[in-house]
């Protein structure tokens, strides 16, 4: 009887003491991510000798790197990373199958609506919200683990990369209008800025009016100093309940359309992003304090090698022009068919076709999908045109398969879907830039480097998604993960 009474006493503490530990979670102060527009995961070497002790090289230095970070989908464009990397979901799921899509027959951005005025603007640049994305965030879970105290806040260059990863219920998001010149936002979040943006704005319009933050290493400055601004305006990380801020260094993207991913301009750039990204460091431990914080840096997508880059080291590359294509299916269609203007958008390697026609034409629609697919075939630079209302009726690899159906929202996406074959893209000859878009190692294998509150140091081969990104932190906080999220959390080994 004694035993039996110890016995149910220690199980009484053992329980106790695990629902205790249940429900009080033991969280960072604040989350911070850190994404880097167009960066493959082989800069984190290729500027290896380039970066000092105290940015890129104390993340590899003391934080934990997934060495094989692949994105699950196609097409590799910005407003689908920034949504999957805090959405933990694909397109599919999402809706964000492009910076651009046709939403009810219209082309639109991926952030654009006109229901909402700008804040801190009069251009139509503050024309913008979450609402076109389908799914819960990161932050928004933790807004809602928190009973909305959690405060979280984007900020960017670029509209889509500070309101997609803010989601749909932050306390800010925070996006720059050349025209004004300053950061701004939309009436959706708020009907005036707070002090601290038009603080920040009026302190810093010398160097805004000065320079061309898109394609100027005062770009990525001012894209921290922003952030910095967020954290004391808000006061992140300075109390008990988790916050969270999502930044995006935008002009590293700019500066890669226009000059490519080997030039000096461009290296220029990651100089300054390593030099800026040490002093955030410095900035957190003053403010948050070495530990508290949670820090991960990723990428939306990677970057294609320019044609001229390549073709001059005799390296497979050939760029492919839609239009040409485009115009040379509605001629054959019209002489075969009678169906004027078949194809009647084209966004990237997504083809609409024009629905409207068809159905007044009587003509077949399955013979002229594989009419339009034998026509653009033809060229050796294509690999396959995809029907997405039956995509896995051909003999295509499967793993290509799967990633364009979760890329694919039949309510946004095009009917067809180019493949190029691998080395070939979307482009011009005459173009100095590097692009992105394809499911190729180039454009879809991203850095991700995990750092600070409670990662061990370390590194894994083992391959794994975006889509890991936002079940990985939702499980360290002990939190939701994003209600549209098919990834799995990561573990550090």
């Amino acid at each position: 009887m004694k035993k039996l009474l110890i016995t149910t006493a220690l199980c009484c503490i053992a329980a106790c003491t695990f629902a205790t530990h249940a429900q009080e979670p033991v969280r960072p102060r604040l989350v911070v991510g850190v994404m880097v527009d167009q960066m493959r995961w082989d800069y984190l070497y290729t500027y290896y000798d380039k970066w000092q002790e105290g940015g890129i090289k104390r993340l590899l230095a003391e934080g934990y790197s997934c060495q094989n970070t692949f994105i699950d989908y196609v097409p590799t464009y910005t407003a689908c990373g920034h949504s999957c990397v805090y959405t933990g979901t694909t397109p599919a799921f999402n809706g964000i199958v492009g910076n651009n899509f046709l939403l009810h027959g219209k082309s639109i951005t991926s952030v654009n609506d006109t229901t909402v005025a700008g804040v801190g603007t009069t251009t139509n640049v503050g024309q913008a919200s979450p609402r076109n994305l389908l799914v819960t965030t990161l932050g928004d879970e933790l807004r809602l683990a928190t009973q909305f105290k959690a405060r979280v806040v984007g900020v960017a260059l670029k509209d889509r990369a500070a309101i997609l990863p803010a989601g749909h219920a932050p306390t800010g998001a925070y996006w720059y209008d050349s025209k004004v010149p300053g950061f701004i936002t939309s009436d959706y979040y708020m009907k005036q800025l707070p002090k601290w943006v038009e603080q920040f704005n009026k302190k810093n319009q010398k160097v805004m009016k000065d320079y061309d933050l898109w394609n100027n290493r005062n770009g990525v400055t001012m894209t921290f100093e922003m952030a910095k601004a967020a954290i004391d305006g808000e006061q992140l990380g300075q109390d008990d309940v988790t916050d969270l801020l999502a930044i995006s260094i935008s002009t590293t993207d700019y500066v890669g359309h226009t000059w490519s991913t080997r030039s000096l301009q461009l290296d220029s750039i990651y100089e300054q992003l390593d030099i800026d990204l040490a002093h955030f460091f410095h900035a957190l431990d003053a403010k948050v304090g070495k530990g508290n914080y949670l820090l991960f840096l990723t990428a939306d997508h990677g970057a294609t090698h320019n044609y001229q880059f390549m073709s001059g080291h005799s390296l497979p590359s050939d760029p492919w022009s839609t239009s040409p294509a485009k115009n040379a299916v509605n001629d054959s269609i019209l002489a075969q068919f009678g169906v004027k203007d078949v194809v009647k958008n084209t966004i990237g390697y997504s083809w609409y076709l024009n629905n409207e026609a068809l159905e007044a034409s009587g003509a077949d629609r399955e013979t002229i999908k594989r009419t339009i697919a034998r026509i653009v075939e033809r060229d050796d630079r294509i690999a396959w045109v995809i029907d997405m209302e039956h995509p896995y009726e051909r003999a295509i690899p499967r793993e290509l398969l799967d990633r364009v159906v979760r890329g694919y929202y039949a309510k946004r996406s095009g009917e067809l879907y180019i493949i190029p074959v691998t080395g070939n893209y979307a482009g011009t000859r005459a173009g100095k830039g590097s692009t992105h878009g394809t499911w190729n190692q180039s454009d879809s294998h991203i850095p991700l480097i995990f750092y600070g509150w409670h990662v061990p140091q370390g590194e894994r081969v083992e391959p794994n998604g975006m889509i890991d990104i936002a079940p990985t932190v939702a499980a360290m906080l002990h939190i939701s993960a994003p209600d549209g999220a098919i990834g799995k959390p990561i573990v550090f080994k």
